[in-house]
């Protein structure tokens, strides 16, 4: 009979365990379903290529990126592009806000699309962020282009 009640009990201790194991595995699906949208602003053209700058926005969580390409494909019979040395500029701020970071420096360029990272954080729903991505080469200067993307309650 002793046997029986230590069983019951190891039983019951396992039951509870398991019931109380399903909320938090719950939440932990939950709240990896939170979906990430990207926005970018208009494309531009600086220092002869195609740029762009983008916000991921997952939650209240604002990822900025600025991006530069080929502002088209090379004309045929024409050698392939040189790598080229850029100097760009990301930054983002909360508008009406705290600033969200800037990043500068250089960058290698060939032909392959680059992204430029490293500008972004938490920020109170309902807020406007604004993105801003500049590229420069001599002998051509900076055309920043920009985004504003509203972060969802």
């Amino acid at each position: 009979m002793r046997m029986n009640r230590l069983t019951l009990t190891a039983a019951g201790i396992v039951g509870a365990a398991a019931l109380l194991a399903v909320p938090a595995e719950a939440s932990a699906a939950r709240a990896t379903t939170t979906s990430t949208s990207v926005t970018c602003g208009a494309s531009g053209l600086q220092a002869g290529l195609s740029t762009k700058v983008c916000a991921e926005v997952t939650g209240d969580s604002v990822q900025l990126y600025g991006q530069v390409s080929l502002a088209g494909p090379p004309s045929p019979g024409s050698p392939w592009p040189q790598t080229v040395e850029l100097l760009t500029g990301l930054s983002g701020q909360v508008v009406g806000g705290p600033s969200l970071g800037s990043v500068s420096g250089r960058t290698l360029f060939t032909a392959s699309t680059v992204q430029v990272r490293g500008v972004g954080g938490t920020v109170p729903c309902g807020s406007t962020v604004r993105g801003s991505f500049s590229v420069a080469t001599y002998p051509w200067g900076p055309v920043p282009v920009t985004v504003d993307v509203v972060v969802p309650c």
